[in-house]
C-alpha cells in the first residue's frame, strides 16, 4: 500500500516547504537572510517600527508594502498607551516563533494539528531600567512558556514537537545565547 502525504498540512505548503530545504541543503548561501527594521519617535514614549525590505535566497526582497508597529508604554511608566512595550514585543516573537516552527515540523511530519496556544510571561524588576540598583539587570529576570497542543498524534510526539521548535527557534537562541548588538550614533 502507498500512501502520500498531503500537499497542505496544518496551512503548510509541505512541498515547499522541503523543497526549500533541500535547496538549502545543496545551496547554502540561500541560507543566509538579513531582516530589518526602521524606527522613528513619535512623542513620548511612543514610536513606530516599519519592517519592509530584506534580502535572503540571494536576493533583495520586499514585503509588499511592509507592516508597522507601534510600541509605547502604559501610562504608569510615562507613556499613553499606544501600543505595547518593547519588552512585550519581544513575549510575543518568542511566541511566535516557537508557534511557527512547530506548525511547520508538524506538516512536514504530517501531523495535522487542532489547536495550539501558548502564554508567555516575563518578569522584569524596574530598579535596573531605572538605574536605582545596578546589581538588578535591565531586562527580563525569566521567561516561561506554556504551550497547549493539540493534534493527531500522542501526548509524548507534541511534546516531542515542541521541544524540537524549541531547539530551531531563532528567537529562543538569541535569548539564551546572546547576539552581538552593534549601536551606532550619528547625529545631524
Amino acid at each position: 500500500m502507498t500512501t502520500t502525504t498531503p500537499a497542505t498540512v496544518n496551512g503548510v505548503d509541505t512541498t515547499a516547504l522541503l523543497t526549500t530545504r533541500e535547496a538549502v541543503r545543496n545551496h547554502p548561501e540561500l541560507a543566509r537572510f538579513q531582516f530589518r527594521a526602521t524606527n522613528s519617535w513619535i512623542s513620548g514614549t511612543h514610536n513606530r517600527s516599519t519592517i519592509d525590505g530584506y534580502s535572503g535566497a540571494g536576493q533583495e526582497l520586499d514585503r509588499n508594502g511592509g507592516f508597522t508597529f507601534d510600541a509605547d508604554h502604559p501610562p504608569v511608566l510615562t507613556g499613553s498607551d499606544n501600543g505595547p512595550t518593547p519588552v512585550e514585543f519581544l513575549l510575543h516573537a518568542l511566541a511566535a516563533c516557537l508557534t511557527a516552527g512547530l506548525v511547520n515540523i508538524a506538516a512536514a511530519r504530517g501531523i495535522t494539528l487542532t489547536s495550539v496556544s501558548s502564554t508567555v510571561a516575563g518578569d522584569i524588576d524596574l530598579l535596573g531600567i531605572l538605574g536605582l540598583d545596578p546589581g538588578v539587570r535591565n531586562g527580563y529576570s525569566g521567561i516561561r512558556v506554556v504551550m497547549t497542543v493539540e493534534g493527531d498524534a500522542s501526548a509524548e510526539e507534541l511534546a516531542g514537537l515542541v521541544e524540537r521548535s524549541r531547539r530551531r527557534s531563532a528567537v529562543f537562541d538569541v535569548l539564551t545565547h546572546g547576539t552581538a548588538v552593534d549601536v551606532e550614533v550619528r547625529t545631524a
